[in-house]
């Protein structure tokens, strides 16, 4: 009877350690974008279960941090370097073709994905990214997040061409606004109203900033606010896409370059630009080209960089770094080019920055509760 009642005792343990073991954490994932992820444990119990011990914990929270700041870095020098040379080439060297510079980077992209696709398999380093690949079936899927980069990078160039750098972060400040607009229509998720709040105060960063600009233009505005609608929405569609590229951003990255050369070539002849750049004397120019290669190797670098940060953080990260980056980047062109910032504008600027950190702010608030 003894050994009866220790037998139940013992299956009754045996059950209650194994229910206890049994671990299921439903999150957001931050991989793949799409909806919720169920993750489920079930450890057998050991006599003696061993435990992570407090170094191995810290050194795996110091790599990710790590691997965040690092990410982040590389985004700021890329995205700095492509604009300061997008302005070099369209106000130093006077080419005042936007739709063609950015046409001509992402054929530089494309060489370069083609290259690293091809050099992979050799080079240990270079094993991360996938052989190269072009499906009609993926293809298709992909379509809408190209058309969305298409319409951001063109939207960029367009507005640096009519706008100061040092008033470029205000035109293109109201990258948050429009993902929080978004979010709701697309997502169907409401923002709180501290979060809110804050999104107005960018807003009144960016009026006070728009109306103290020295040289004003109502283009820059216009083109600042299509590329802010349009980072917002790759940032969200992003992720929504990556599954059809089996969750590889470097894959998806090849059918986002070769697809947007051939959507930009029909509207270089729309523009006009195709028929009268055959005139342009710069053509001829050695260092012209090479100024327009390196921003094109760059332009490769920055979907990267974006893809990694979207990938290793959020979309609200990449949105908020990317202001940070502004705010550098309004500080260096300033300096470099004597751009002149008056009070009101310096005031919206700091306005700007201020509601972009009480936005990030909030949300980490949020995301803790």
């Amino acid at each position: 009877m003894n050994r009866k009642e220790n037998n139940d005792d013992k299956e009754r343990l045996l059950n209650q350690d194994v229910d206890t073991e049994i671990e299921i954490d439903t999150y957001d994932d931050g991989e793949d974008g799409i909806g919720l992820k169920i993750q489920q444990a079930i450890n057998i119990p050991t006599p003696q279960p061993s435990q992570p011990s407090p170094s191995t914990s810290q050194q795996k929270q110091e790599s990710s941090f790590s691997t965040i700041a690092s990410v982040i870095a590389f985004y700021f020098v890329i995205s700095i370097t492509l604009v300061f040379l997008n302005k070099t080439l369209m106000s130093d060297f006077n080419f005042e073709y936007p739709l063609f510079i950015t046409w001509y980077q992402q054929i530089i992209s494309f060489i370069s994905i083609y290259i690293m696709t091809n050099i992979s398999s050799k080079v240990p380093a270079l094993s991360f990214f996938p052989a190269f690949e072009f499906k009609r079936e993926t293809a298709i899927k992909v379509l809408p997040v190209t058309i969305v980069l298409t319409g951001m990078i063109i939207f960029n160039n367009l507005c640096l061409e009519y706008v100061e750098v040092s008033f470029y972060q205000i035109a293109r400040s109201l990258t948050i606004c429009f993902s929080i607009i978004f979010t709701y229509l697309i997502l169907k998720t409401k923002t709180s109203y501290r979060a809110t709040l804050a999104c107005l105060v960018v807003f009144l960063g960016f009026i006070l900033g728009s109306v103290g600009e020295v040289n004003f233009s109502w283009k820059g505005i216009v083109f600042g606010l299509l590329s802010s609608c349009f980072v917002a929405l790759y940032s969200i569609y992003v992720k929504k896409v990556l599954p059809a590229c089996d969750g590889n951003e470097w894959r998806l990255s090849i059918y986002n370059t070769a697809i947007s050369i051939v959507l930009m070539f029909p509207l270089l002849i729309i523009s006009g630009e195709a028929s009268t750049i055959m005139g342009e004397k710069l053509l001829h120019s050695f260092t012209f080209w090479v100024y327009m290669t390196i921003a094109g190797i760059c332009g490769y670098l920055i979907s990267i960089s974006v893809f990694m940060q979207i990938k290793h953080t959020s979309p609200l990260t990449n949105n908020i770094s990317g202001t940070v980056k502004a705010c550098v980047q309004t500080i260096l062109a300033v300096m470099i080019w004597g751009n002149k910032i008056t009070f009101q504008n310096g005031l919206g600027i700091a306005i700007v920055i201020g509601g972009s950190f009480w936005y990030s702010f909030i949300r980490y608030q949020e995301m803790r509760k």
